[in-house]
């Protein structure tokens, strides 16, 4: 099922029509997902969730497409990030006219496979807006977040949990994704995720190999994440998928992952709150207090956005979304 601009309408208004949060947007402070996705830890699964959103065909043979992906990896890594962030941590307005961007750049984004993978024929078209694509791209992002958020903080309780699915799926909307097409809860979540995992839909084609072995290479970089991170990444992929990467995960991998799982969290909890928490959410909170965003925060958030602030509502988007 493609999402039609009416589609993608429709899911905004239901995201729109719960009660508005005072400072927030989409959620607020004292969502899950706040507490969640403040925290620097979530970059533990960068590695994972690309490789999984690779995995899947279609989302691999629009990304080949697009050449400025290698030439810019740094630059592929703030958009993603500025887009999540701020229909996260943005006010509403914030949040609707940046999914309003993704979704047009999720439009104009198809094409014909070049290769069979899985389900895919050679030669059959492929589309960014495709309602089961959306839908796995943004399972990805929810399942490990929860996954790396727990290698370093206390994990959720499972009320939490179903409370941060309940706003996961508000957030689905912001993609374009009904809420009939998602899980109803936590446990059935995790049942279709699971299901995924050894379905052939995900087939890593030799476009998706190609893309993650030029971005662990660290190519256009000229340096790739530390053996720990792709260790850490190895051993969070399901082995199907870890073997059809062709990532390395033997005794000197798995002595690796095992150390990060020692170190990191003790590093973690040492950090200063600035460091431990993303920028965007910084800005958030100084404007609920109705400061201005402070030179520290829009210093951190070059770091993690590529920019001093979220995006405002009517800024005008950069030429290629990461996300899609």
């Amino acid at each position: 099922m493609i999402v039609s601009e009416a589609d993608f309408e429709r899911c905004l208004d239901e995201v729109l029509s719960a009660p508005a949060v005072a400072g927030g947007g989409v959620v607020g402070p004292d969502s899950m997902m706040w507490r969640v996705h403040r925290e620097a830890a979530l970059f533990l699964g960068a590695g994972r969730a690309l490789l999984l959103q690779l995995a899947h065909p279609w989302v691999s043979a629009g990304i080949a497409e697009q050449s400025k992906v290698f030439a810019d990896p740094l630059g592929r890594f703030h958009r993603t990030f500025s887009i999540v962030y701020t229909m996260v941590f943005g006010t509403r307005e914030q949040a609707v006219a940046v999914a309003r961007r993704l979704n047009r750049r999720h439009g104009a984004v198809e094409g014909l496979m070049t290769e069979t993978a899985g389900p895919y024929t050679a030669g059959s078209r492929f589309l960014a807006n495709d309602v089961d694509a959306l839908r796995w791209v943004h399972a990805t992002l929810v399942e490990t977040a929860m996954m790396s958020y727990g290698l370093l903080c206390p994990p959720l309780s499972p009320a939490e949990r179903e409370q941060y699915w309940r706003e996961a799926m508000r957030f689905a909307g912001l993609f374009g994704i009904p809420r009939a097409a998602l899980p109803s809860d936590w446990t059935s979540f995790k049942a279709y995720t699971a299901a995924m995992m050894d379905q052939e839909t995900l087939t890593v084609s030799t476009a998706a190999r190609d893309i993650a072995q030029r971005i662990f290479a660290g190519e256009a970089t000229w340096i790739g994440p530390p053996r720990w991170f792709t260790a850490l990444t190895a051993e969070m992929l399901p082995e199907r998928l870890r073997l059809a990467f062709d990532l390395p995960y033997g005794a000197r991998e798995r002595r690796s992952a095992s150390r990060a799982r020692i170190w990191l969290p003790r590093a973690y909890a040492a950090l200063p709150d600035r460091l431990r928490t993303v920028g965007p959410y910084q800005e958030a909170m100084a404007r609920i207090r109705g400061e201005p965003c402070p030179s520290i925060t829009r210093l951190l958030n070059r770091a993690w956005i590529g920019q001093p602030m979220m995006p405002a509502a009517g800024a005008r988007a950069p030429q290629r979304s990461a996300a899609g």
